[in-house]
């Protein structure tokens, strides 16, 4: 069974990854604090975001088309209103997935306690607003 998807609402879910990893990471918000957590020289010459840009959107097509599928499933099998079920989605494949293998990764990597937090919290962030953009643009029939 291939569970209805609403492409209109994942490809915006995608563009929204993009403009939060642009507030998040922008030097005034978190971006200072990140590069220099992670050993990242944001000011380093011939640097191109490019490839690191389109393999963002690559991915973030990929998560929120599996967190719209997820969603419909959820939905199929609990019930109840379709946004609910985007936004539990989310947070359950994030806590489950996402944050779960980065605090591993980071603990092996021996990263800052703090700099996994600020990852997996944007993380968050992103997928909840993916569930909020999916949640309210259900596929259609479904609701």
């Amino acid at each position: 069974m291939v569970p209805e998807i609403n492409y209109w609402a994942v490809l915006l879910a995608t563009a929204s990854s993009l403009v939060v990893g642009s507030i998040w990471y922008a030097r005034g918000v978190f971006g200072t604090r990140w590069a220099k957590l992670a050993n990242v020289d944001l000011d380093r010459p011939g640097a191109s975001a490019v490839m690191p840009i389109v393999v963002t959107v690559l991915v973030s097509f990929v998560t929120a088309w599996v967190l719209a599928g997820a969603s419909t499933i959820a939905w199929h099998f609990y019930g109840g209103g379709y946004l609910l079920a985007a936004l539990f989605t989310s947070v359950i494949l994030w806590a489950g997935f996402t944050a779960a293998r980065f605090i591993t990764h980071d603990a092996f990597e021996g990263r800052p306690g703090s700099l996994t937090v600020m990852n997996i919290a944007h993380e968050l962030v992103t997928l909840v607003i993916m569930g909020v953009i999916i949640g309210v643009w259900p596929p259609a029939g479904t609701v």
